[in-house]
């Protein structure tokens, strides 16, 4: 099968589009899924950009977002100023277990909101009552799930 490059630019920005609808910066997204659908297993900021058509500069913002979310890791090319970004190996599940406290957190603040509104009887207990259980179903399935995952 050939790689159709002008295919791979609408799959991207397609993606790219999903992503930040769900609340990534539009940049951000562009970058994350152009990194992953770039055959190099590295591109530095310069690459990135060309093939986005934008500048370096405007990469930087995207990949410092991208790497707190340990996204992207940022890797210094030995004997020179540049940096590389890649994709770590399992980004989408290191994302997922660093972001499972916030459940639990999610869970703990419905319920007293819960208490705060007069309780579920009410209108918006019943509200906030789903939400905290749909949340505390999701906090108590993850682990399987992810566990489910590794061993894949």
């Amino acid at each position: 099968m050939t790689r159709d490059e002008e295919a791979v630019r609408h799959a991207v920005e397609r993606m790219a589009r999903i992503f930040s609808d769900w609340g990534l910066p539009p940049m951000a997204a562009r970058v994350l899924f152009t990194m992953m659908a770039a055959e190099e297993r590295t591109l530095t900021a310069a690459e990135l950009g060309d093939r986005l058509g934008v500048s370096p500069a405007a990469i930087s913002g995207a990949v410092r977002l991208l790497t707190q979310m340990h996204l992207v890791v940022r890797e210094p090319v030995p004997g020179s100023r540049r940096d590389v970004y890649r994709l770590p190996d399992d980004a989408w599940y290191e994302l997922t277990l660093a972001k499972m406290p916030i459940f639990r957190q999610i869970t703990d603040e419905a319920t007293a909101a819960v208490e705060a509104v007069g309780g579920d009887d009410t209108t918006a207990g019943a509200n906030l009552a789903r939400m905290r259980d749909y949340f505390a179903f999701v906090e108590r399935g993850l682990p399987r799930l992810l566990a489910e995952w590794r061993e894949r």
